[in-house]
C-alpha cells in the first residue's frame, strides 16, 4: 500500500470503482443488515467429513456431500423431510437442518435444544445420544464420548448416557465452569474437556470479595436493578482456581497454582496423553508471565517452562499447540520480538526454535499437514491490511504462501491435513470459497459472489495512509458521496473505534466498511475512518503506544485524519461529525 498524496487524489476518483454505475438507493433496513439479499453469500455449515477428502454443506433444507478432488456435483445425503420422518419416534419436528458435526464418513451428530442426536446417512437411522436440562448453559459436548458438560446457576454438571451427574454444589458466590477474568486473554469458556474425554478441567471463581454493581432495567414501567459482580480498578478481584474432575474415579483435584489471588490463569491446555495441564500464570500488572505445568491427577505443580516479561504488558491469548509427530513439543504464540510469532518448546521447557519472524503477525494456527512436518497458519506477511494462509516447514522454517488473491483470507484445514477451505474477500470481491491441497494446489472453487451490491449506487472507496507526528503510517478509508463533484463542498461523517483488537481498514469487501456508510455516502456525506496507534496487526510498539495513557495517542492520530480532511478542497470543514461506539465513543 503506497501513500496517497493530495495531488494524486483526483486521478484516483476517476479510476476507483468505475464499474459501479447503478441507481438503487439503500434504506435503513439495508443499513441494519436486515436485507440478506445484499449481504455477501455464504455456504451454510461447510465442514470437512472426518479424515477424508469429502466435505458437506447445507442447502435448500438438505445436507449435501461434495469432494475436494473432483468436479462432480454435490449429492444429497439427507433432507429436512427425511430427518423429520426419523425424528417422529421422538415426537420432534425441526424447522430447518441444524449445524452438524461429523463422527465418521457416514455418521454425524447434531444438537436440538437440549438433546444430542446421531444420524447414520447410510442406514438412514437416528439415535438419541444424550440429553440435559433445558435450563443448562455453557454447554460443552465431548465428541469422543458424547458426554456433555454444562452449568445450571453456578454449578457444573455432566450428562452421560442421558443421566445427569452434579460435579459441584457451591454457594452463590462460587461460580464453576464459566469464563473468568472478564473474558480477557482469549478466554471464551470455563470448561475444558481432555483430549479423550476422560477428564474435565474447569474454572472456579470466588466472587465474595468483589463489589456489586447495578444494571438498571428500564423496559418495565418501574425500573428495576439487577446486581452483578464487577471488579473496579484497585479493588479486589475474583479468586480463580482451576479444578480437574476425573470422570471414571469421580474425583476432583485443584491445581496448586499458589495462594496469590492477584493473578490470571490463562491459556489452559491439556497434554495429548491427558497427564498434564499447562497454564500461563500472569501477574495482575499483566507484565510478567510464567508458563507452568501441573499434574492432572494430583494437581501438583511440576515445572515452570519459561517466563516472559515486558515493560508494558504480556498478553497470552492462545493455548499450546502440540506437534503432530512430536507430542513432547509444542508451539507458543509470543510478541517478545515486537511481532506475534511462533516458537517451539519441549514440554520440559527447552527452547527449540522460532519458526516465524519478520515485521508481520501470525494471526491463527490452522493445524498440521498430513505428514506433520508442516504447520499451516494465517498471517499478515503481505500487508497489515491483508490476512493470508501459509505453510511453514517446522525444521527449516521455510514459508510458502498458499492463498493466491490479495485480501482477507480465512482457512479451515481438513482433519487429515490434506485439504483446506479458503474463504476470502477483497476490495473487488464480496466473497469466494475455494479448496486447496495443503501443499498449495487449488482443486476447486465452491462459490464466487463478486458483487451483491451491483444494482446499487455506491460511493467510490479510497484507501491510503497518512504520517503522524512520529512518522508512523496510519491507514485510512475514505468514501466519496455518490454523484461526487470535486467543485462542491461536502460534510463529513467520521467513524472511529481505535481500540485494541479492532482493525477497521482492511483489504476486504467494501474495504472493511458497511452498508450504513454507503447509505451516508448516498445522502451526500464523505465517510472517513482511520486506524490509530493501539489497533492490531501493526506490531507491538504500535499497539502498546497507548500503555497507561489511554486516549492521548489515539486522539493525536485521529487529528491527523481531521487535518487531512480539512485540507481537501471539497470538504466542508465546519460540518464534520465524529462518532464511534464503545472504545470509539
Amino acid at each position: 500500500m503506497r501513500t496517497i498524496k493530495l495531488p494524486l487524489l483526483f486521478a484516483i476518483f476517476i479510476l476507483a470503482f468505475t464499474g459501479y454505475a447503478q441507481e438503487k438507493i439503500f434504506d435503513f433496513k439495508d443499513a441494519s443488515n436486515l436485507n440478506h439479499s445484499i449481504m455477501p453469500k455464504r455456504i451454510a455449515n461447510l465442514a470437512w467429513v472426518d479424515k477424508s477428502e469429502l466435505y458437506s454443506f447445507i442447502e435448500n433444507n438438505a445436507v449435501l456431500l461434495g469432494s475436494a478432488v473432483n468436479e462432480n456435483a454435490a449429492k444429497t445425503l439427507v433432507t429436512l423431510t427425511e430427518m423429520n420422518t426419523l425424528l417422529k419416534k421422538y415426537e420432534i419436528k425441526i424447522e430447518r437442518i441444524p449445524s452438524i458435526q461429523w463422527k465418521a464418513v457416514s455418521e454425524f451428530t447434531f444438537q436440538n435444544k437440549s438433546q444430542l442426536f446421531g444420524v447414520n446417512v447410510e442406514t438412514k437411522s437416528i439415535l438419541l445420544l444424550n440429553n440435559w436440562p433445558e435450563s443448562a448453559e455453557n454447554i460443552e459436548i465431548e465428541p469422543n464420548t458424547n458426554r456433555v458438560a454444562y452449568t445450571i446457576a453456578n454449578n457444573l454438571f455432566v450428562a452421560e448416557n442421558k443421566e445427569q451427574l452434579q460435579l459441584t454444589n457451591d454457594l452463590e458466590s462460587i461460580v464453576n465452569g464459566q469464563t473468568v477474568h472478564r473474558s480477557e486473554f482469549g478466554i471464551t469458556g470455563g470448561i475444558f474437556w481432555s483430549p479423550k474425554g476422560n477428564f474435565i478441567a474447569y474454572y472456579q471463581k470466588d466472587e465474595s470479595l468483589v463489589g456489586d454493581y447495578p444494571l438498571v432495567d428500564i423496559m418495565n414501567p418501574e425500573a428495576t436493578a439487577k446486581m452483578i459482580k464487577y471488579p473496579m480498578a484497585g479493588t479486589a478481584n475474583e479468586k480463580v482456581k482451576l479444578a480437574v474432575y476425573d470422570i471414571q474415579n469421580k474425583k476432583t483435584v485443584y491445581l496448586k497454582t499458589g495462594e496469590n489471588i492477584d493473578q490470571y490463569l490463562t491459556s489452559v491446555s491439556w497434554s495429548p496423553d491427558e497427564k498434564q495441564i499447562y497454564i500461563a500464570v500472569l501477574n495482575r500488572d499483566q507484565n510478567y508471565l510464567k508458563l507452568n505445568k501441573y499434574d492432572a491427577q494430583t494437581g501438583d505443580f511440576l515445572l515452570t517452562l519459561f517466563e516472559e516479561k515486558s515493560d508494558t504488558w504480556v498478553e497470552p491469548e492462545h493455548p499450546l499447540t502440540f506437534l503432530k509427530n512430536r507430542p513432547d513439543q509444542f508451539v507458543w504464540f509470543s510478541e517478545r520480538d515486537g511481532w506475534q510469532h511462533l516458537y517451539i518448546y519441549t514440554t520440559n521447557g527447552q527452547f527449540v526454535q522460532q519458526i516465524t519472524q519478520g515485521e508481520w503477525n501470525v494471526t491463527e494456527i490452522l493445524g498440521f499437514d498430513k505428514t506433520g512436518e508442516n504447520i499451516l497458519i494465517e498471517g499478515t506477511k503481505e500487508s497489515p491490511l491483508e490476512n493470508h494462509i501459509y505453510s511453514i516447514h517446522l525444521k527449516s522454517a521455510k514459508i510458502k504462501k498458499l492463498s493466491i488473491e490479495h485480501g482477507t483470507h480465512a482457512g479451515t484445514l481438513s482433519p487429515s491435513g490434506e485439504y483446506l477451505f479458503d474463504s476470502y474477500s477483497n476490495t473487488e470481491t464480496a466473497r469466494v470459497y475455494e479448496i486447496f491441497s495443503s501443499a498449495g494446489k487449488k482443486t476447486k472453487e465452491l462459490l464466487r459472489d463478486a458483487n451483491p451490491l451491483k444494482d446499487y449506487k455506491l460511493g467510490k472507496i479510497i484507501m491510503g495512509k497518512l504520517k503522524n507526528e512520529d512518522n508512523t503510517d496510519l491507514y485510512y478509508r475514505l468514501i466519496l458521496p455518490t454523484d461526487f463533484d470535486s467543485t462542491q463542498s461536502y460534510p463529513v461523517f467520521y467513524y472511529l473505534y481505535g481500540g485494541p483488537h479492532a482493525q477497521l481498514v482492511t483489504d476486504s469487501w467494501l474495504s472493511g466498511a458497511n452498508v450504513f456508510m454507503e447509505l451516508m455516502a448516498q445522502r451526500g456525506y464523505i465517510v472517513f475512518t482511520l486506524d490509530n496507534r493501539g489497533t492490531p496487526n501493526r506490531g507491538f510498539a504500535f499497539e502498546n503506544a497507548i500503555h497507561r495513557k489511554l486516549g492521548r495517542n489515539e486522539v493525536a492520530d485521529q487529528m491527523v485524519g481531521v487535518r487531512f480532511l480539512q485540507n481537501l478542497p471539497f470538504v466542508d470543514a465546519e460540518r464534520m461529525g465524529i462518532q464511534g461506539w464503545s472504545y470509539g465513543g
